[in-house]
């Protein structure tokens, strides 16, 4: 069976491919996820958090991180999928939840429908690993992301909410996959 992500060639953004990060990838991804952080209206200044945004390495030693390349092969995204409440990068799942974590799309190729085609790449294979739902949390400030997550299907989970910095205040997003 072709990788989850495979099925999302039809319909995305032309020549953009969605597929597991390459560890020649790893440093470029963590420039790119901290810079589309830092562009965000409203950030906040969080050194340790950036180091953990740009060790694209560490999470994937132990999570599933996808990208979103070009046909220059030129990373234009990604996003981290965890497969369940044991996994390391797991943030308030339950049995049967996967996660999803550090969406983010370079800030200059931003609006071409990648930040869809990640998510999309995750839920897939959420869906193919039979889990019931897909959980992520995200910050006040992401706006744009809130509207595709809606878009999508997923629907707020106050319950879920929790506050990891006193300056940052994580909402939840989940997504029923049966």
């Amino acid at each position: 069976m072709p990788e989850p992500e495979a099925r999302h060639r039809a319909g995305r953004p032309a020549a953009i491919e969605v597929r597991p990060v390459r560890p020649t990838e790893h440093e470029r991804l963590g420039r790119l996820i901290v810079a589309a952080y830092r562009a965000l209206p409203g950030a906040v200044d969080e050194p340790d958090y950036e180091r953990e945004l740009a060790d694209v390495a560490a999470r994937a030693a132990s999570a599933t991180v996808l990208v979103a390349v070009d046909a220059a092969e030129t990373v234009l995204g990604g996003v981290t999928y965890v497969d369940g409440p044991g996994n390391p990068w797991a943030e308030r799942l339950s049995a049967g939840d996967a996660g999803m974590r550090m969406l983010a799309v370079d800030p200059s190729a931003q609006g071409r429908g990648i930040g869809r085609l990640l998510v999309e790449a995750v839920v897939a294979r959420a869906r193919a690993a039979g889990r019931r739902r897909l959980v992520l949390h995200t910050t006040p400030w992401m706006v744009s992301a809130h509207r595709l997550y809606e878009r999508l299907g997923f629907r707020r989970a106050p319950e879920l909410d929790w506050q990891p910095l006193p300056k940052v205040p994580l909402r939840a997003y989940v997504l029923d996959l049966g």
